[in-house]
């Protein structure tokens, strides 16, 4: 019966393949894992991803920082395509790194201005294991680095259909914007709500209104009787590219963010900054105290004049 079964299976698939029935199906899988040192914000974040990404498979954390090549053997050891790293660095600086297993290519980034979904109280929800809508900004497609970052995003947060754990709803929206040389990243429900009588009264008449012959738009319009509104549920950030490596987490480096400006240079400015302050307040309390020494008004330690003998001192009249 085994030698009937595969004989017979042999033949169906090869005559599907040849009639062209046949459909290449999209397997993406997300290995998603931290390194030591991260915070309970990201923690929460990494959280908050692994449950937008049904397909998504989440290991413990890694011990190495350097030897970063490990993961590709993480990912063909777990049956994964894509990595999704969050290096932290000083317990406050969060990097990310997204690579196509194991050839690559590979983007690093530094996160801004992350909010989880419990810091931001909205009122929105989208049902757990639900695929997203992807809606990219137009700017993705004017250079090359973002067009290789865009398929890069769409391959790690575009849940494949029919994936594990997946389920057969589109009820949010991943939007991903540029500006500033950044990638701000939010994610909303899409929430349907029924009209109400005198709303779907006032939409067909507006729908008849607009043209002289009735279109098909307008009959969509007058038939539709809900209406739909994007809700942000969280979680909201921003990435800055910094670089792009040929292989997965090595090889030669293809593109270089040269205005991005490392955190630890912007952190000894301020110190830089603070320090200067704090000269220019000292030499101006030297030169305070040279004038008034200069006018004879000079104040000693205790901050008053300075006080000598004179002839009405009583160590003098009753001497």
């Amino acid at each position: 019966m085994a030698a009937v079964y595969k004989t017979l299976s042999g033949t169906s698939s090869k005559s599907d393949q040849t009639n062209g029935a046949s459909i290449k199906k999209n397997k993406q899988r997300v290995l998603i894992l931290s390194s030591r040192g991260v915070t309970y914000r990201h923690r929460h974040l990494l959280n908050d991803l692994y449950a937008l990404l049904p397909h998504s498979r989440k290991d413990a954390k890694l011990d190495t920082k350097t030897k970063l090549y490990q993961l590709n053997e993480l990912a063909d050891l777990y049956n994964c395509n894509n990595v999704l790293f969050f290096e932290a660095r000083k317990g406050k600086d969060l990097y990310i790194w997204m690579s196509k297993a194991p050839n690559g290519p590979t983007v690093k980034y530094h996160m801004q201005n992350l909010h989880t979904t419990s810091e931001l109280h909205f009122p929105g929800n989208c049902l757990k294991g639900s695929r997203p809508i992807l809606s990219f900004d137009a700017t993705f497609t004017t250079t090359p680095h973002l067009l290789l970052i865009k398929e890069l995003l769409s391959h790690i947060f575009g849940v494949p259909k029919g994936a594990r754990k997946t389920k057969p709803f589109v009820d949010h929206v991943m939007g991903f914007t540029v500006a500033d040389g950044k990638i701000w990243i939010r994610c909303f429900e899409i929430r349907e709500t029924q009209l109400a009588k005198s709303d779907k009264i006032v939409n067909r008449t507006t729908a008849n209104n607009i043209g002289d012959a009735p279109s098909n738009n307008s009959k969509l319009t007058s038939g539709d009787d809900s209406n739909i509104t994007l809700i942000e549920v969280g979680p909201r950030f921003i990435l800055t590219p910094i670089v792009i490596l040929e292989s997965s987490f090595g090889g030669p480096v293809i593109y270089e963010n040269k205005e991005f400006v490392s955190p630890n240079q912007v952190r000894a400015q301020q110190r830089l900054g603070k320090a200067a302050r704090y000269g220019r307040r000292s030499e101006q309390g030297v030169e305070r105290r040279a004038r008034m020494g200069g006018l004879g008004l000079r104040s000693g330690v205790g901050g008053g004049r300075e006080e000598g003998e004179g002839e009405l001192e009583d160590r003098v009249l009753f001497a």
